[in-house]
């Protein structure tokens, strides 16, 4: 096994690469910088393409032109730059069109600072543009995953013919860690047959489109794309347990919080507090079921949901939970970081 030290923002770009995305459009913003600098050197050793738009919503547009093409193609972003795409995201799910899109969250609200955050949970699990659509969201935790779920976001974009989220932070862009490339193959693309490039032989043309005057030609095709994100809601959660089987508390963390409440657990339990954490990997879909049984095994069990917010996963854990006395919230906002010091003091409170 030969693993490579690289930032986050690096390794996201080739677990890009390695899926077979040979075209990115990207906008400069900090703390995601070192991808459109790594993908400038990187696009045209592929053969590929790199573009540095004029703005975020040049961006989102070329996405949908190149997307609807049948190509693989990626864009990052972070926190308000991603918030100038939404109406582009919007038309993205009424095309149909498979792209993957990733906000390397920083301090808000409005222009906020590049420290890290993660207050961009509602509008990435419930969809910032018009209208009604789903996209899966992504929340790596690691280096390593930041690389493996980007590669993994361009075939669950292309097996449901949807735009797919990574929602990552400003740690876990800038930081560096080992990452072993083996579990990512590289892919050859093969150009899909709805692609809008020319007529090629047929006598119709492929045709991408999200303008459908007649309401009930509308409403029928919303309801084709609504029954084919729930059976991606079904087909593609993932998340992990940790220390939850005998837990008296158990806290739901995701991104750069996981790593924190992991720690916290770990040092918890040395102190003989049954706590134990459950990670969101897919934060839509959530693991609501997962948590709902969690809480009907043990009638006083508690949960504790942290973020780098003012409280914005916690509603998830709640219609999870159905019972707002048994779930708390812990977050810090701004860019400043929970320590397990921090969750160390919430937990006993709740607990003693």
């Amino acid at each position: 096994m030969t693993k490579v030290l690289m930032k986050g923002n690096e390794a996201l770009c080739e677990g890009a690469i390695r899926a077979g995305c040979r075209a990115y459009f990207g906008y400069p913003i900090t703390p995601q910088n070192e991808v459109p600098e790594y993908m400038s050197r990187r696009m045209p050793e592929v053969n590929g393409l790199f573009l540095q738009t004029e703005s975020e919503i040049a961006t989102i547009n070329m996405l949908l032109g190149a997307g609807g093409s049948g190509a693989r193609v990626l864009t990052t972003s972070s926190s308000p730059g991603i918030s100038l795409m939404q109406e582009g995201i919007s038309y993205l799910c009424g095309c149909e069109v498979p792209v993957v899109i990733a906000n390397i969250m920083r301090g808000s609200p409005g222009l906020g600072n590049i420290a890290p955050a993660q207050g961009d949970y509602f509008q990435a699990t419930r969809g910032g543009g018009n209208g009604d659509y789903w996209t899966v969201v992504y929340g790596p935790s690691s280096v390593q995953e930041l690389a493996e779920y980007t590669y993994k976001a361009f075939e669950i974009a292309f097996r449901y013919r949807n735009p797919t989220l990574v929602l990552a932070d400003g740690v876990m862009g800038q930081m560096m860690e080992p990452v072993d490339f083996e579990s990512m193959p590289e892919i050859t693309h093969v150009e899909p047959d709805w692609g809008a490039r020319g007529m090629q032989g047929r006598t119709t043309p492929n045709l991408i489109n999200s303008i459908y005057l007649d309401p009930e030609i509308l409403e029928d095709r919303c309801n084709k794309m609504k029954a084919k994100m729930m059976k991606a809601k079904e087909e593609v959660l993932e998340y992990e347990d940790l220390m939850i089987d005998d837990a008296d508390l158990i806290l739901v963390a995701y991104g750069i919080c996981s790593r924190v409440g992991r720690s916290a657990c770990k040092i918890l339990r040395n102190q003989g507090y049954k706590v134990g954490m459950v990670r969101p990997i897919t934060l839509w879909p959530f693991p609501e079921m997962h948590l709902r049984e969690l809480a009907k095994e043990k009638s006083d069990r508690q949960f504790l949901a942290l973020e780098l917010s003012g409280g914005q996963m916690v509603e998830d854990v709640r219609l999870a939970v159905q019972n707002d006395e048994r779930v708390h919230f812990y977050g810090r906002m701004g860019g400043v970081l929970i320590t397990k010091e921090e969750v160390d003091g919430q937990v006993k409170k709740i607990m003693d």
